[in-house]
C-alpha cells in the first residue's frame, strides 16, 4: 500500500518516536496552509513541558534533514504549534507512477490477511416487500464487503431470514383477514401484497387450517420477491440466505446457546419465565429468553444464531441495522460476546425521506402505503439509487430528493462522477489506448497547477480506502468520487491533452490515465457500474 500520507507519518516518526502515535495528519482546508499538516508538536509539548510552538520549530528542523530529497518543498511551523507541509512535484509524480503500475491495487492491501469476517445485512422479515431503509442497509453492506475483501478480508455476505416466530403467524393471518375468512386486527400487515397473494392464491387460504403454515408459504413468495429486488435490481450479492427455521432452531443451536447461558450463570428465573443479565453488558435492562408458556423468544434465537456464526469458523461479525435499532445494540453485543466472537460491530442506519418538489412524500408501512426500494430504483436506476444512499453517513437523517435523482446532468452526482469516468476513457482512446508506461522523464512534464492539483487529488485515494476500513463508513468515498470527477474536469478545461506537444500529450495521457484507475477503483468500491458511454 502507498500513499503520501503514510510516507508523512513515516518520516515523522522517525523524528517524533512513539509521541507520534497520537498525532493526527490531515488535508487542511486551503492550500495557503499546506497540502498537509500535523499536530505531532502538541504530543510533544506535553512529554517535553515546552510551548508547542517551540517544539514545532525544533520538529520542523528534524524534519528536514530526515525527509528524502525531493519530497517537500516547504516545511513550515505555525506559531500556535502546527506543522505544515508542500510537496514537490516529485513527490506527486513518483506516486502517480506507483499508481499506474499498482493499477485497481493502488490503495489497498492485505492488512487483513484472510480473517474470516460475517457481514450482515438487510436481514428484513419476509413479510413484505423491502422498504428504503432496508435499501440503504442493503448498499451499505454490499460497498462495506467490497472495501473488507480489497484488503484481504474473507467476507460472508449473509441475509438471516427470520422464517419463524410470531411474525411468520401473524402473516397467515393477515391473508386469512384479506379473503374475509377471520376478523381483521389492527397489528395484521395491510399492504396492498397481502390482499393480491390472498386474491391469487384463494383455494390455499381457504383451505388453510393453521395461520402458521399459511405464513410460511407466503413467507417463500415473500422471500423469492425480496431476493429478485436484491440480487436482480439493486445488483446487491449474498453468499448466503441463512433460515432461522432451519438453521438455527432444528440445528439445535438455540437449545446449544440457552445451556451455555445457564453454565455460564447468566440466567434467572422471574414471573415464570427466563431472563438473561443483559445489564451486566451495558444493556438498559435484563431481557426474556424462554416466555413464562416456555417458548424461546426471538433473542433467544439470534443468540443461538450468534452461536452458528461461531461454530462456522467466524470470529468477527458486522451487523447492519435499521432505523429504530438502537435498543438492540447492547444485548446483541453481550450475546456476540457471550458466543465467543472476538469482534462485534453494530451499525444503525437512520430514517429515509423521499421528498419530491420539497415536499415529503408521506408512506406508512402499516397501512401498506411506502414506496418499496424496487419501486424507487425502476423509477431513478440502480446507480443512482445506491450512490444516493451511500453518500450519507448512515448514523444521519435522509432526505431522498427524488427530482434530483432524475436529472441527467452536474448536479446530480453520480451522473457527475460517471460522466467524468467516460469522458476520461474516451480521451484515452484518442490517445492510443492505455498503453503508455510510466517512465521519470516522461512524467516530469506534469508540473502546471492544473496537472498538479489533479495529482494531489488523486494519490489522496489511499486515505479515503484506509478510513472506509478503520471506521467501517463508505460515504467519504462516494464524495471522494466527486471531488475526483471536479478536478479532473477542470484538468481537462485548462490544459490540452490530445492537442499537446508530443512530450507533454504523452504526460498528460499518464495523468488521464491516473484519474481512470481511482475513478474505477472508487465506483468497484461502491458498486456503481462503469459506463462505456453516456
Amino acid at each position: 500500500m502507498s500513499s503520501i500520507q503514510t510516507k508523512i507519518s513515516s518520516i515523522i516518526k522517525n523524528v517524533a518516536g512513539e509521541a507520534s502515535a497520537s498525532a493526527e495528519i490531515r488535508v487542511p482546508e486551503g492550500e495557503a496552509l499546506g497540502h498537509y499538516a500535523t499536530n505531532v508538536a502538541f504530543a510533544l509539548a506535553k512529554v517535553e513541558k515546552k510551548n508547542p510552538g517551540k517544539v514545532a520549530e525544533e520538529v520542523v528542523s528534524k524534519i528536514r534533514t530526515a525527509a528524502p530529497k525531493d519530497f517537500f518543498s516547504k516545511i513550515e511551523a505555525t506559531p500556535k504549534g502546527f506543522i505544515n507541509f508542500w510537496l514537490t512535484p516529485e513527490a506527486l509524480q513518483a506516486e502517480l507512477s506507483e499508481m499506474l503500475n499498482q493499477k485497481e491495487k493502488y490503495g489497498a492491501s492485505n492488512i487483513l490477511n484472510g480473517r474470516k469476517i460475517q457481514l450482515e445485512f438487510i436481514s428484513a422479515n419476509p413479510t413484505g416487500p423491502l422498504t428504503l431503509a432496508n435499501g440503504r442497509g442493503g448498499f451499505l453492506g454490499d460497498a462495506l464487503a467490497n472495501i473488507l475483501s480489497a484488503f484481504g478480508g474473507k467476507v460472508e455476505r449473509e441475509y438471516y431470514v427470520n422464517d419463524a416466530g410470531n411474525q411468520i403467524i401473524t402473516l397467515g393471518k393477515s391473508a386469512l383477514a384479506a379473503a374475509g375468512k377471520i376478523p381483521d386486527e389492527e397489528k395484521f400487515y395491510k399492504g396492498e401484497y397481502i390482499k393480491e397473494w390472498a386474491a391469487a392464491h384463494a383455494d390455499e387460504v381457504k383451505a388453510a387450517k393453521e395461520p402458521l403454515v399459511l405464513g410460511k408459504r407466503i413467507a417463500t413468495d415473500l422471500l423469492k420477491s425480496i431476493r429478485h429486488a436484491v440480487e436482480e435490481k439493486a445488483g446487491i450479492r449474498f453468499d448466503r440466505w441463512a433460515s432461522e427455521d432451519e438453521d438455527v432452531h432444528k440445528k439445535g443451536f438455540v437449545k446449544q446457546a440457552e445451556e451455555m447461558l445457564r453454565e455460564k450463570g447468566l440466567v434467572y428465573e422471574r414471573d415464570g419465565a427466563t431472563w438473561l443479565k443483559t445489564t451486566q453488558f451495558g444493556d438498559d435492562k435484563d431481557r426474556v429468553i424462554i416466555t413464562s408458556d416456555k417458548y424461546p423468544t426471538y433473542f433467544l434465537a439470534e443468540v443461538g444464531y450468534f452461536l452458528e456464526t461461531k461454530e462456522r469458523g467466524f470470529d468477527e461479525k458486522i451487523l447492519i441495522l435499521g432505523p429504530d435499532h438502537y435498543g438492540y445494540v447492547k444485548r446483541a453485543e453481550a450475546a456476540a460476546h457471550l458466543m465467543g466472537l472476538d469482534r462485534f460491530e453494530a451499525i444503525v442506519t437512520q430514517a429515509v425521506r423521499l421528498v419530491e418538489d420539497g415536499k415529503e412524500m408521506k408512506m406508512s408501512k402499516r397501512r401498506g402505503e411506502f414506496v418499496t426500494l424496487e419501486e424507487l430504483i425502476d423509477e431513478v436506476g440502480p446507480d443512482v439509487a445506491r450512490f444516493f444512499f451511500l453518500q450519507v453517513s448512515p448514523e444521519a437523517h435522509m432526505d431522498f430528493d427524488l427530482g434530483l435523482a432524475k436529472e441527467h446532468s452536474a448536479k446530480n452526482p453520480v451522473y457527475y462522477a460517471q460522466y467524468a469516468y467516460v469522458r476520461a476513457k474516451n480521451i484515452l482512446e484518442k490517445g492510443g489506448g492505455r498503453k503508455a508506461k510510466p517512465n521519470t522523464k516522461v512524467l516530469s512534464k506534469l508540473n502546471t497547477e492544473a496537472e498538479l492539483r489533479l495529482m494531489r487529488t488523486l494519490v489522496r485515494l489511499p486515505e479515503f480506502l484506509e478510513e472506509a476500513l478503520k471506521n467501517h463508513r463508505v460515504h467519504h468515498l462516494a464524495h471522494f468520487a466527486v471531488t475526483v470527477a471536479k478536478s479532473l474536469h477542470a484538468f481537462y478545461e485548462q490544459e490540452r491533452v490530445l492537442e499537446a506537444e508530443v512530450e507533454e500529450r504523452e504526460a498528460r495521457l499518464l495523468l488521464v490515465q491516473g484519474a481512470v484507475t481511482v475513478l474505477e477503483n472508487l465506483l468497484s468500491m461502491l458498486g456503481v457500474s462503469k459506463p462505456e458511454k453516456m
